[in-house]
């Protein structure tokens, strides 16, 4: 069975109590790759702001938007491409960039990758 968190994205078998605070969990556990497609999970959601799981399959991106709040990605697994403001940067595992608000910015999966973003609202 797929358990699905509340956003309708899948969530692999048995991680769905990994959501409760005071748990472990790894990070790329939380969010599966899924053939084509950009699989989301939030992991918290608050007022103040949200943590979000992305697991992009090859060839899958974000187009060009801008965001009211500063955005911190953090690459959890695989290689990145995020243009921010025309500007093109790579990012492999471990790697992290702030996208700061206001400014355009898209993604690309030159092979799958997951990631972690962090978006401060206050």
């Amino acid at each position: 069975m797929v358990e699905k968190d509340k956003q309708g994205s899948a969530a692999p078998p048995g991680k769905g109590a990994a959501r409760t605070t005071g748990e472990v969990a790894d990070l790329n556990d939380l969010v599966g790759y899924q053939d084509g497609s950009v699989v989301s999970r939030e992991i918290i959601g608050r007022k103040t702001g949200t943590v979000t799981l992305f697991a992009f399959d090859e060839g899958q991106g974000l187009s060009e938007h801008t965001a009211p709040y500063d955005a911190l990605a953090y690459i959890t697994d695989g290689q990145a491409e995020i243009t921010i403001s025309g500007k093109p940067l790579s990012l492999k595992e471990g790697e992290m960039v702030i996208m700061p608000a206001g400014e355009p910015h898209s993604l690309k999966a030159p092979q799958r990758f997951k990631m972690m973003l962090v978006m401060i609202r206050s």
